[in-house]
């Protein structure tokens, strides 16, 4: 997935010159779903209210299932998603179009008293499925992992999963949270805990874990070396027109993109 990013990347830079074009732009736009995009999207949002006085943009989250349902039956003008668009929805609503913001690492952390910080991608597989449920089996001490995830219908618990444990389910006694933020104060609050969120989140209130040898850095992302990285999609029902297609280009654009910098993601 780290090293599909890479090539990715160059592809998904289209029309992004255009900030918005006329001054005199007015109107409104909805936006909602995921909360890892979440913060791209507010923060673009205000710069692009800047710029045009007569605009309004509102961006709530919800997760990334509620990006795509909400934009394909046209509550929103744009649904947020931090994984691509699931085939059996694409089959549904044959007119989704999704275009990659930027890029992101989803981060596994614990809480910051915790020895272990360092963890293979197969030790991350067994803990989150279950298979590994005691700190004693992985160096650490003689106290149970208390697994934290991502809600169902998450697009971090989707690419999370996609990527660590595809075909597994997740451990049965792991406790759901609705948002990266709910995950990070969870974990950041509770010893011998262990979660995953978006790398934009990471604060001194987690411990981030290396996986395979690698952090979970923007660079490493990047550079393809960190294994657990994803794009980040805004997603119209056809293809993007009118205020809609100048507030994506305005991401796009080389200010937009130092807005998804500014937030902790990797610019495209």
């Amino acid at each position: 997935m780290a090293v599909l990013i890479g090539s990715l990347l160059a592809g998904c830079i289209g029309g992004g010159d255009d900030e918005g074009g006329d001054s005199e732009l007015s109107g409104t736009i909805s936006i909602a779903g995921s909360t890892t995009v979440q913060p791209i999207a507010s923060a673009a949002a205000e710069a692009f209210m800047e710029m045009h006085p007569d605009v309004t943009v509102t961006v709530q989250g919800g997760g990334s299932g509620t990006g795509v349902t909400q934009v394909a039956q046209g509550t929103v003008d744009i649904g947020n998603a931090s994984r691509e668009v699931k085939p059996s929805e694409m089959e549904e609503y044959p007119g989704l179009v999704p275009t990659a913001v930027a890029a992101d690492g989803i981060a596994v952390v614990t809480h910051p008293s915790n020895d272990i910080d360092a963890l293979s991608m197969e030790q991350v597989e067994k803990i989150f499925t279950g298979q590994i449920t005691n700190w004693s089996e992985v160096g650490g001490p003689d106290e149970e992992i208390v697994v934290v995830v991502r809600e169902d219908g998450s697009g971090t618990r989707a690419t999370f999963e996609e990527i660590v444990h595809d075909d597994v389910d997740p451990s049965s006694e792991a406790l759901q949270k609705p948002s990266n933020g709910a995950v990070k104060t969870t974990v950041g609050q509770t010893p011998y805990s262990i979660g995953y969120i978006g790398i934009g989140y990471l604060d001194d209130t987690v411990q981030p874990v290396k996986i395979d040898g690698v952090i979970p850095t923007e660079a490493n992302v990047a550079n393809g070396s960190y294994p657990i990285s994803r794009l980040l999609y805004m997603i119209t029902n056809g293809e993007p027109e009118g205020l809609t297609k100048a507030f994506i280009n305005f991401v796009l654009s080389d200010e937009g993109q130092d807005i998804v910098a500014a937030e902790g993601f990797i610019k495209l």
